[in-house]
């Protein structure tokens, strides 16, 4: 059954290889992601053992990031290396994360000889792979190189049950490989355990992605950024985060109408893609609005500000007196709504939060307050921009529920412990 996997995987490559060589986000680096290395590129050896921590995309690496500083603790002298799957994941690790690891590379394709060539040069003593990064031969060389194998924040999603139960009965169940299933939540880890995974190695720990909200510098507002945005200190300010196309119209027709009670009320969006800046700059003024351009320093100095830069979307949160977040009036299924919670702001998201589940499973009634639609979020704005003492308790109650639920990077890195401490089985 693995040979099958094994022969298919090499197929779908062949098949593949074209597209995965034009795209954008995995075009690049393709000799190691073929499990070559020049050299300098992986780091030396140290006294302590090396992680191999797997991330497919820059978000995902984002969430892998609160274990850096536990690992070190509990290793001294341990070597940590990063991998991901995109271009932009890869480009993030070098720049962002590149002090707090020792090595950021392309994961290989999950081919026998990619896989098999990449473990041998990086000599893992500990392989990680996040959420649902399954990958049969890559875990299978591990696995028979002598290296343990967790899976962090492990997730399945229950609609895809029956097809990993029909691929795992098909090419050999790779759960089987694994040391260790640290799962976000209890159904999580009952999903893992109808998939064949030994009840033995699954515990629940949570999700590591609130450890980093929790560790924010949080209460610190930005006044290089308030004054790039053209926001004066006392000025009310709701920010529309990640927000998506079809989104823009309805958000200022809501400013709008809040503007005839609260006309001190300034309104920042960001986009999730800075390419869409010119369209929201064409609505707002489409609909009577100034506006202005945060790259530009808001010249024009309008009620009505674009964040067109990457990377500060986190700092303009801690400018916020209301925050609402994007990707859930829309079929996007959410965006991340415990960053702004994290950062003790009252947050407001629509009725399609899919992919966030968790979140607003922690969230609500705690600090998030989820609008079945447009005219539901603007009575709500509303109600809370006339009370300002109900922003500032629901701020800190979210603050407080982002800390509550952090830990899950500590207790993960004492379960690895307990597995390396184990010798390798002989059947390996």
């Amino acid at each position: 059954m693995r040979l099958l996997y094994v022969l298919a995987s090499y197929l779908l490559f062949a098949v593949l290889f074209p597209v995965l060589s034009l795209h954008r986000k995995t075009r690049h680096g393709l000799r190691q992601r073929l499990g070559f290395y020049a050299k300098g590129e992986l780091p030396e050896r140290g006294p302590g053992p090396t992680f191999w921590l797997h991330g497919a995309s820059a978000g995902d690496l984002l969430a892998l990031s609160p274990m850096f500083g536990p690992l070190r603790a509990r290793f001294p002298g341990c070597r940590i290396v990063l991998s991901t799957m995109t271009n932009s994941g890869y480009m993030m690790g070098r720049e962002r994360l590149a002090k707090q690891v020792d090595g950021v590379v392309y994961a290989p394709y999950d081919l026998w000889g990619a896989t098999r060539r990449a473990v041998k040069a990086i000599r893992p003593d500990l392989l990680v792979l996040e959420y649902t990064e399954i990958w049969p031969n890559l875990i299978r060389a591990a696995s028979r190189a002598g290296v343990r194998v967790a899976l962090t924040n492990g997730r399945f999603s229950p609609a895809h049950q029956g097809k990993y139960r029909l691929l795992f009965s098909l090419i050999g169940n790779p759960l089987r490989d694994m040391d260790l299933f640290l799962m976000r939540g209890e159904d999580e880890a009952e999903r893992v355990l109808g998939l064949g995974a030994p009840g033995e190695r699954v515990f629940m720990t949570g999700n590591t992605k609130f450890d980093a909200l929790a560790a924010a510098d949080v209460g610190r507002e930005d006044e290089a950024l308030r004054s790039a945005l053209g926001l004066k200190v006392g000025d009310r300010v709701w920010i529309a985060g990640s927000t998506h196309e079809g989104e823009e119209e309805h958000l200022l027709a809501v400013y709008r109408r809040l503007l005839e009670a609260h006309p001190d009320l300034r309104l920042v969006i960001a986009p999730r893609y800075i390419e869409r800046a010119g369209r929201i700059v064409a609505l707002a003024r489409e609909a009577g609005l100034s506006v202005g351009l945060r790259s530009k320093g808001n010249e024009e100095g309008g009620r009505v500000v674009v964040l067109d830069t990457i990377g500060e979307l986190t700092r303009a949160y801690g400018l916020a007196t209301l925050v609402f977040v994007g990707g859930s009036f829309t079929k996007r299924g959410g965006q991340n709504i415990l960053e702004p919670a994290g950062q003790g702001k009252p947050v407001l998201f629509g009725p399609h939060m899919e992919n966030f589940r968790d979140s607003v499973q922690v969230l609500v009634g705690r600090g998030g307050i989820q609008v079945k639609d447009v005219e539901h979020l603007y009575r709500v704005m509303s109600e809370l921009l006339a009370k300002p003492e109900t922003v500032t308790s629901l701020g800190e109650l979210a603050r407080g529920t982002v800390r509550q639920i952090s830990g899950a990077s500590q207790r993960n890195v004492e379960h690895m412990a307990r597995v390396l401490a184990r010798e390798v089985p002989e059947s390996r």
